[in-house]
């Protein structure tokens, strides 16, 4: 059965969740693709942290030349985080003829057509599947089943602590301040939350988004974006009253030939389906002329369902290498 290598940037938690999920589906993910999948090296700086994995100690290594240069790696996860060395060192595996799958919003939505460009300019491919939802196979639908659609609208719940913290506030009246505490305490929030609470994560999500369903580039710092944090108690039962809850909304739509985005904390009406979205999961809701409305749903983070994703983009590249198509 051949063999392909893949060099991981990266063993945080969602590097962690990426090398699980193959390792317990090995063999299921080897009968379905006709190909053994193996990730080889690691660049990892903290080699002694404690992970619910088993990995050889000679798997890691501290020089990324070690992994974007090596021949015999056939393509390289990035699971770094940030904008740089992230960027550079996606850019140096294409350069270096290598497939590079990623998880990483920032990078992608600062850099999507360096990105982008280089992979077409290199003839590799570049898949990106667990950088909006998570584990919600968003991108793929949007650009392979539904590519037949002219889309005319996009709106998203697209950060899991800033809709945990907005539900936790809604239902058990829990003040923002503990409401934060909580998601923190459940790994749902980082120790420094502002990316999230403040929507910068959304912004760069919806950035994405936007590059696939409408074919325009937005830097995520023009997408107009207010945060969660001068929501209070008040708005909430002041929302509730009126029949809708407040949810921070990732939105994009064309209408007369124009494009209007925003990330913000908007009213949605009980009767919309984004309404019923609590805790840490996602949606997004999509509207195509031909299609309809759509949406999908899920948890949109966490080690294992975004691992999921990206395992899912190896897959993706090892069947195309294969040429069959399964």
């Amino acid at each position: 059965m051949k063999k392909f290598k893949v060099g991981l940037l990266g063993m945080g938690n969602v590097g962690t969740g990426a090398y699980k999920t193959l390792e317990m589906n090995r063999e299921l993910i080897a009968s379905r693709v006709g190909a053994d999948i193996d990730i080889t090296k690691i660049l990892e700086l903290d080699v002694k942290r404690k992970r619910d994995v088993n990995v050889s100690p000679d798997q890691f290594t501290q020089n990324p030349d070690d992994i974007l240069t090596d021949p015999e790696i056939d393509i390289v996860i990035e699971l770094l985080g940030g904008i740089e060395p992230a960027t550079g060192f996606m850019l140096k595996a294409m350069e270096n003829g290598k497939h590079v799958v990623t998880a990483n919003k920032a990078a992608i939505a600062a850099d999507f057509d360096k990105l982008v460009g280089t992979a077409e300019k290199r003839r590799v491919m570049f898949r990106f599947e667990g950088s909006v939802g998570g584990g919600i196979p968003i991108l793929n639908a949007l650009t392979k089943p539904l590519l037949a659609n002219e889309y005319t609208e996009v709106l998203g719940i697209l950060n899991g602590t800033t809709n945990y913290i907005l539900t936790q506030m809604a239902e058990n009246g829990s003040p923002y301040a503990q409401a934060l505490s909580d998601a923190q305490a459940k790994g749902f929030a980082e120790a420094d939350p502002t990316a999230d609470v403040e929507g910068h994560d959304v912004a760069n999500k919806l950035s994405i988004l936007i590059s696939l369903v409408f074919g325009a580039r937005v830097h995520p710092n023009d997408i107009p974006t207010e945060g969660i944090t001068k929501i209070s108690m008040a708005d909430i039962e002041a929302a509730a009253k009126a029949g809708s809850k407040i949810k921070l909304i990732a939105a994009a739509k064309r209408e007369n030939g124009a494009l209007e985005y925003s990330v913000k904390p908007t009213l949605i009406p009980f009767s919309h389906p984004l309404a019923g979205v609590s805790n840490e999961f996602n949606a997004i809701f999509v509207k195509g002329n031909a299609v309809g409305e759509l949406m999908f749903y899920g948890r949109g983070a966490g080690p294992l369902p975004t691992g999921s994703a990206v395992i899912g983009d190896v897959i993706e590249i090892v069947r195309a290498l294969r040429g069959d198509g399964r």
